[in-house]
């Protein structure tokens, strides 16, 4: 039951997303706040369903665990999860604002889109590795008019598939129609929303769960990097999870670690590193979920596949993600957000909308934060099955996967766009974070007597020790 929205898409995605995680679709939910982000596609609307399911899997895991649902009663009528779409909209673009300093730059001077000999390609170098692969591939030094020069001799699918080979990220365009007829996204079209696997005998842990805390307790390994997965993560230690977060030796973040690591601590570990692999072995053992972002193939390459963690840890809970989907050609190719947004068809329907002469992506990175909260979400819903249970599971997710559930919501309403945000929509104290005051929004989500409050200020990666 869904009240407030007056929205066909905010009711569609919800649906779609409550079918996926197997939630009572009866569970109430209150949609408050005016406006809508700007865009072909209903963005606040994904935005306010994703952050609304992970409020119904946590309430459900309140109920299962405390034997009451939530019931903000303070916001009227008696509703199991009130979600601000407004608020849900920052979030999806960002929640911190510095106060004295200012935040890096989100991508390196390099990235972006550029126009081939027959459309358009994006290039994501955000990774030193990464923009190495691209100037390798181009014969062109770090500047943008040069790289531009030199993708434009280039068919985009070929420039794709060599910076691919050659270890990069990088996405031509495609139409809708072009992705749905390609074998990659014919794949996506098969796969679920999420899938589900079920786990082994286990703890079901929450032991040190409180009413108003109702993950305290709860151990999560977190081997994700920008942005779904720190954004789950994020969520989760938002009710209490102590979140440990695992970064390899140089891999830094600048433009999103303010935006990511709040609640956390983050540490460094080399994974291929005999010591390294030793000590991630023990923090899994006592681990009650894991939450990684690799690629598909990647921690099965280092003897760590499904059967491995599981065989550590039995009964944990196994969320994963996956740019372009876990099955099909591209299943373990690297992505990102706005490389899906240009291969699944949704910025060169963004360009054709708007009458554009250059792809139109989505307003925000709207699939890396719904998907976040879709893994959130996924991981209540597993911590709640194993209470019932008392076993693990394994769920899969995908921003590809995600676009598919975007692009087939009706159409948004027509409406304007979000009051920007004023000081009444930040917390009353400044966050005391690693390179400074920074005001935080207030949370998109509301479960009475449950409130999302982090223990810990957002902090650089590596400032903490590999160790619970």
């Amino acid at each position: 039951m869904t009240i407030g929205a007056g929205n066909p898409a905010f009711a569609a995605i919800l649906d779609a997303i409550r079918s996926a995680l197997d939630i009572d679709a009866s569970a109430p939910v209150r949609a408050t706040g005016a406006g809508a982000l700007p865009s072909l596609f209903p963005v606040s609307d994904l935005a306010a369903a994703s952050v609304a399911a992970a409020g119904l899997a946590l309430a459900e895991l309140v109920e299962a665990r405390f034997g009451r649902r939530p019931l903000p009663s303070s916001r009227g009528p008696s509703h199991g999860v009130t979600v601000d779409r407004r608020l849900a909209a920052f979030w999806f673009a960002r929640s911190l604002h510095p106060q004295g300093w200012d935040l890096r730059p989100l991508w390196d001077p390099v990235a972006g889109d550029y126009r081939t000999a027959d459309g358009w390609i994006r290039l994501h170098t955000n990774a030193p590795h990464h923009r190495d692969a691209a100037l390798a591939v181009l014969g062109a030094p770090p500047e943008r008019e040069a790289v531009a020069q030199a993708v434009a001799r280039w068919r985009a699918d070929d420039l794709e598939g060599a910076v691919v080979a050659a270890g990069g990220c990088a996405a031509a365009m495609r139409s809708a129609a072009a992705w749905a007829a390609h074998p990659q996204g014919e794949a996506v079209a098969r796969e679920p929303l999420i899938a589900w696997e079920a786990g082994g005998a286990g703890e079901a842990g929450l032991s040190g769960a409180q009413g108003d805390r109702p993950l305290a307790g709860l151990r999560v390994l977190d081997l994700t990097r920008v942005l779904a997965g720190p954004v789950a993560t994020r969520f989760l230690a938002g009710f209490g999870a102590t979140v440990l977060r695992l970064d390899p030796p140089g891999w830094e973040e600048p433009g999103v670690v303010p935006e990511t690591t709040l609640g956390k601590a983050c540490a460094r570990l080399d994974l291929k590193d005999p010591a390294g692999r030793a000590r991630f072995e023990d923090l899994l053992a006592t681990a009650d979920v894991l939450v990684h972002g690799y690629r598909a193939d990647a921690l099965a390459s280092l003897g760590l596949d499904t059967v491995a963690r599981a065989r550590l840890r039995p009964g944990l809970i196994d969320v994963g993600l996956d740019a372009y989907g876990w099955t099909g050609p591209w299943r373990a190719r690297r992505g990102f957000d706005s490389l899906v947004q240009m291969s699944s068809g949704l910025a060169e329907a963004g360009m054709a909308c708007a009458g554009a002469d250059r792809p139109v992506p989505l307003p925000v990175q709207a699939l890396d934060h719904a998907t976040g909260y879709l893994m959130a979400a996924a991981c209540l819903r597993g911590l709640t099955r194993r209470l019932a249970t008392g076993r693990g599971c394994v769920a899969r997710l995908s921003l590809a996967r995600t676009a598919a559930l975007l692009a087939a919501a009706p159409a948004p309403r027509p409406e304007e766009q979000p009051a920007a945000p004023e000081r009444a929509d930040f917390a009353e104290a400044p966050e005391p974070t690693g390179w400074g005051p920074a005001l935080r929004l207030h949370p998109p989500v509301a479960l009475d007597g449950v409130p999302m409050r982090w223990d810990r200020p957002a902090g650089p990666l590596g400032a903490a020790a590999p160790a619970w």
